[in-house]
């Protein structure tokens, strides 16, 4: 049935002209048909570079947004448009335009984990491996950094030349990460390596070795000679790790779980292909605007 299954998605990804794009949080029969894997910055990228004419986007809502933006002339599809992300939709849109009335001198960087809407108003976006370069990049002494507080205290540490004026937000699954948990695990796999992602609160990210992205540590573990890894990320991460990594070992958290992300299914992905539905729908107006951040952001390219 499976192998049915991916025959035939292979042949409606032929006939449709789509190429399917996952995150690297997608359950593991979402990354096997992936033609290819990625974080936010590199499926953004992605987007940008394929002749596919349909856009088959395993992630959650803003990422598919994220592609349209990129991609107007492209169809982009997002499986299940219920799959959204609880961080995303911490920004409220008048409070951020109040905070950036009270602080005309500022630039607005907002997380790639932030809304059509909210990109419209931001000066230029970030993902996690980028962020400390983002800023750097800017001659503003004073930035509003949206929506995520445990990736924006993580980018002050190394930019104490400026005022980052931090939004309250968190994501859910990152934030719920303790450090108890990963120091029990490093108690019985003494010779691991600590691998966290920004987004972790900085208590955790204190006892790490590196935070980085996703694809941060998907690098970073394909370079080194250590064989053995605790992940503090989703732990769908340790799928792609194992498969790329057969001699190295993983150890993810067991309660590190998006389950927005779970809402993307196999059949979801096939139904998808089969009616080129649910499409992202976005105003052009909208798209104009959130756009240039985006497309600063990608002209700034990775920091990790």
């Amino acid at each position: 049935m499976i192998r049915r299954n991916i025959e035939k998605i292979n042949k409606l990804r032929k006939k449709h002209n789509a190429i399917i794009l996952a995150h690297n949080y997608q359950l593991p029969e979402i990354q096997d048909i992936a033609d290819f894997l990625g974080d936010s910055l590199d499926l953004a990228m992605r987007a940008t570079k394929t002749d596919a004419e349909n856009i088959i986007f395993c992630g959650v809502d803003f990422m598919a947004q994220s592609a349209k933006i990129l991609n107007p002339d492209k169809t982009v599809i997002h499986p299940d448009i219920e799959a959204e992300c609880p961080m995303a939709n911490m920004v409220n849109l008048d409070e951020l335009i109040k905070l950036k009335n009270d602080n005309p001198s500022a630039d607005v960087v907002s997380y790639i984990n932030t809304t059509a809407e909210t990109k419209a108003i931001s000066d230029i976006c970030c993902t996690s491996s980028n962020g400390r370069k983002v800023v750097e990049s800017l001659s503003s002494k004073k930035i509003i950094f949206v929506p995520d507080k445990n990736l924006g205290a993580y980018v002050q540490r190394f930019v104490q030349d400026k005022e980052l004026i931090i939004w309250p937000g968190m994501c859910p699954t990152h934030h719920n990460i303790r450090k108890e948990e990963i120091l029990k695990i490093k108690k019985k796999h003494s010779e691991s390596q600590i691998l966290v992602h920004p987004e972790c609160r900085p208590e955790v990210i204190d006892i790490s070795d590196f935070a980085l992205s996703t694809n941060g540590m998907v690098n970073h573990v394909i370079k080194t000679d250590i064989k053995e890894f605790i992940i503090g990320t989703e732990k769908e991460l340790c799928y792609r790790l194992k498969n790329e990594n057969p001699d190295k070992r993983f150890y993810e958290l067991k309660t590190a779980i998006c389950p927005n992300m779970k809402k993307i299914t196999f059949e979801k992905v096939l139904n998808s292909l089969e009616t080129l539905e649910p499409k992202i729908e976005l105003p052009e107006e909208l798209m104009n605007k959130a756009k240039i951040p985006l497309q600063r952001m990608m002209n700034i390219g990775r920091g990790d």
